[in-house]
């Protein structure tokens, strides 16, 4: 086949999403734990859940609630301290599944993955029976569920993994890719957070047809150059490329609140999903930093940025917790209400690892 039909051909993305990872390892190394409503994370006054098994989600628990706000709907609720060791050692544990597949494997975090498997070591034609047999490996392997979406991007695939949950997976084609998105409330879009699809709704933007409306010169005017992705995911097309192995300059997470922080305490709060979501893209990719960037947006749209460099990579969540928390004390009590926070690491280093170093080829 030449390059050109290569071209041409849709390609074959899979994206692996494991269920209730951190709080599935918990019920399946205690059994006491299974059937509960369990979060993992802390309760304490300032305490965030991690992740809520289903059991908890029934209550409305979810990840990134403070833990009052969880126990006040689940009063039964099951806090366990994270294990973030454990969690590593089982994602290199599904990492060498999927390289059994391809190479071609894209880590977002501990518990979720990209594959092209459009070219795949097994010679498989069938994109969902890979996807099945991985995941029915990966519950061999670990005891644990894992959903999977199958279609022609990146973003489709993404949207679909959530459509069987949990435990399911589920095709897009590209016959019905333009349809599905027309018909999605823009609010679930992967990558429109809850301030762009706040200032969507403004712009009378509410699904995936009223988006495909919108010229790209509208887009790229309101939210500039995620106006081109936007134009093109509205239309079904997400040219992005699984990208194996790659490390980036930066890695970030940011979160505009509903209502401006004025202490200490929320603020830091609403830090915490933010610092757990960067530091679970660097273990996953085995990355280190030794930079990191505190962003404060204040409620007139002013910002301000403060950083610090440490001498060797951060070993730990808690050394990034420390670091965060020492830029953001200085900064209080605030000149006005805080509206954005967000949190990013940077002179980041591929890291080897000595944890399962027999599972390193996986990487």
């Amino acid at each position: 086949m030449t390059n050109d039909e290569n071209s041409q051909r849709p390609r074959k993305i899979v994206h692996i999403d494991m269920d209730a990872f951190y709080a599935s390892v918990e019920q399946r190394d205690n059994p006491e734990l299974r059937g509960l409503p369990v979060a993992v994370g802390y309760p304490a006054a300032r305490g965030v859940v991690a992740a809520a098994s289903y059991e908890a989600r029934k209550f409305g628990v979810h990840s990134a609630m403070p833990s009052v706000s969880a126990k006040r709907k689940c009063p039964d609720l099951i806090f366990v301290r994270p294990r973030f060791d454990v969690y590593k050692a089982v994602s290199l544990q599904i990492r060498a599944i999927f390289a059994e597949y391809t190479p071609m494997i894209e880590p977002l975090s501990l518990d979720e993955a990209y594959l092209d498997v459009t070219e795949n070591l097994k010679g498989m034609e069938i994109a969902t029976e890979i996807a099945a047999t991985i995941r029915a490996k990966i519950k061999q392997v670990t005891g644990l569920n894992a959903s999977a979406g199958i279609s022609y991007n990146k973003f489709l695939a993404k949207m679909a993994s959530d459509l069987n949950k949990p435990n399911g997976q589920a095709v897009i084609t590209p016959k019905n890719g333009p349809a599905f998105v027309e018909q999605l409330p823009i609010k679930k879009f992967h990558g429109v957070g809850p301030a762009t699809a706040e200032k969507m709704h403004r712009l009378g933007i509410e699904t995936g047809a009223d988006l495909k409306d919108k010229t790209l010169e509208f887009l790229v005017e309101h939210f500039g150059k995620s106006g081109a992705y936007f134009y093109g995911i509205a239309r079904g097309i997400d040219n992005r490329q699984v990208k194996p192995d790659r490390v980036r300059r930066s890695v970030g997470a940011e979160d505009t609140f509903s209502e401006d922080i004025h202490s200490y305490g929320p603020a830091r709060d609403g830090l915490q999903p933010l610092i757990e979501k960067v530091w679970g893209y660097c273990e996953a990719n085995e990355i280190g930093a030794k930079t990191v960037t505190l962003k404060v947006k204040y409620a007139d749209f002013s910002q301000i940025t403060r950083s610090k460099t440490v001498a060797a990579p951060l070993q730990t969540i808690g050394d990034l917790e420390e670091v965060v928390g020492l830029l953001l004390a200085p900064i209080f009590p605030p000149r006005r209400g805080i509206r954005l926070l967000g949190v990013t690491l940077s002179s980041l280093e591929r890291q080897i690892s000595e944890m399962a170093p027999q599972l390193r080829l996986a990487l």
